[in-house]
């Protein structure tokens, strides 16, 4: 995220301004809000992905919370809402910028950039017993608090159990964590702001190096790589490598270019069930931009001398790790893809999707129905609309088999639910489940919570 040039950012506004929707695509990998500065964390067989949350309609760094969505097989995606804000920490006045979250002996610790009462960029630190959190801050100031420079926190632990602290803009600065991991050793420290160390920009004296912000830390085989948003701007991906973590580091060149509809980026990677995969962020949903920007995901593959890249964004992961159990409650925002919903909360049901007009869609894919097949689904749904409001069962597409029209009962509003069991066509095998939303209303069309298939 840039949150200084003001006087360049009106210049790529103008070239970022504009979305590109990507039919049946998997990039961006979330659709029903604005997510950026990915921070992926493994833990227990799944994905946690963290992010920064672009508020609908923004034109400058419009961030209040941070968000969560999690995966067991890299396609299906579950929303789990905001799950820390800036308002979560007393000294915190706005901005809630690029996060990253770690675990560490059963606890989970979140390093967030804001901006305090005192118009001042500091780097907090907020701890919870669960990755969903809640999270609380213990220390009820910044952890950092060293210059208008700290913003985009990555945290590393390495082998030997020592965890380094890394962020900056823009220059790179890095210091030693305690094991309490809320508090740290000696000074901090900056890596040399070197041609050799980042590469050369061009054009900017006073900027003499690629790096820009945004450093993520990943460690491959003994071999440190700093992977970094580089300028100028727009941003493009740049990355380092060193056997140590602290340096000296050297310039491996470009890691993605700059594409995608925003003028930043922010590089996220981590390895998963056998893989590697790089995150990253972009412009192209609809209304996207620069300052409104999605989460994206490339598998990496690395060449023989440890190199990559560079990598171009495509339309995503088209097949998932393992398939999905639809004889299981399954929420209705874990999804694949969708257009014309948006995520929605309540204290009634938690997390659940809201439908925005009627043709609206969503695609659930890999689900295994197994030989046995289903006969029955099973749907928690509500609508304020009376009549003709159903949710469509296909199967492979949007014009695929219809195995089910379930009709969705008036319940006056999100926090009033009805559970509706409907038989269905008898299924087998593996499928891509499509659910189709229709309904004689121009928008709210209907709200859905969670389904599920019976034997």
């Amino acid at each position: 995220m840039m949150k200084f040039l003001f006087r360049i950012i009106t210049i790529f506004v103008l070239i970022s301004g504009t979305g590109i929707m990507q039919t049946k695509a998997q990039n961006p990998i979330v659709q029903t809000s604005y997510t950026a500065d990915p921070a992926p964390m493994v833990y227990q067989d799944k994905l946690y992905l963290y992010t920064s949350h672009d508020e609908n309609g923004s034109t400058w760094f419009t961030m209040n919370d941070w968000k969560l969505y999690t995966t067991e097989d890299m396609i299906n995606w579950t929303d789990h809402g905001a799950v820390l804000s800036y308002k979560d920490f007393s000294w915190g006045k706005m901005n809630a910028w690029a996060p990253q979250c770690i675990e560490r002996e059963g606890k989970f610790y979140m390093y967030v950039p804001i901006t305090s009462h005192e118009n001042k960029n500091g780097i907090g630190v907020a701890v919870a017993d669960s990755p969903y959190g809640p999270f609380f801050d213990p220390l009820g100031k910044p952890l950092i608090y060293n210059s208008m420079a700290d913003i985009d926190p990555t945290v590393f632990v390495d082998d030997d159990g020592q965890a380094y602290l890394i962020w900056g803009n823009p220059v790179c600065y890095y210091v030693k964590l305690n094991e309490d991991m809320i508090s740290y050793q000696g000074e901090i420290q900056q890596f040399p702001t070197t041609t050799e160390a980042f590469g050369k920009r061009e054009g900017d004296p006073k900027r003499p190096t690629t790096y820009e912000e945004g450093p993520w830390m990943y460690k491959r085989n003994g071999l440190y790589y700093l992977l970094f948003a580089a300028g100028p701007l727009p941003e493009h991906i740049g990355y380092s490598t060193s056997e140590h973590p602290t340096g000296p580091w050297e310039y491996r060149g470009v890691l993605m270019p700059t594409e995608g509809g925003s003028f930043t980026n922010h590089p996220a990677m981590v390895d998963f069930k056998g893989k590697t995969y790089f995150f990253y962020h972009n412009g192209a949903l609809p209304g996207g931009g620069g300052f409104t920007r999605s989460v994206c995901i490339e598998e990496v593959k690395f060449n023989e001398d440890d190199t990559i890249g560079p990598l171009k964004m495509t339309n995503g992961i088209s097949k998932g790790l393992s398939l999905l159990n639809p004889y299981r409650k399954n929420e209705a925002e874990t999804m694949a893809w969708s257009e014309g919903i948006s995520a929605a909360k309540n204290k009634v049901v938690g997390n659940f999707i809201k439908v925005d007009y009627s043709g609206a869609y969503s695609v659930v894919k890999g689900v295994d129905f197994r030989d046995s097949g289903a006969e029955m689904i099973n749907v928690r749904a509500g609508t304020t609309h009376n009549g003709n409001v159903s949710i469509e069962v296909r199967l492979d597409s949007l014009e695929g088999e219809l195995i089910a029209e379930v009709a969705v009962p008036l319940t006056g509003g999100s926090d009033r639910w009805a559970l509706v069991n409907e038989a269905i066509k008898e299924v087998s095998g593996v499928h891509d489940l499509y659910f189709v939303y229709k309904g004689n209303a121009p928008k709210d069309i209907l709200y859905f919570d969670y389904w599920m298939f019976s034997e």
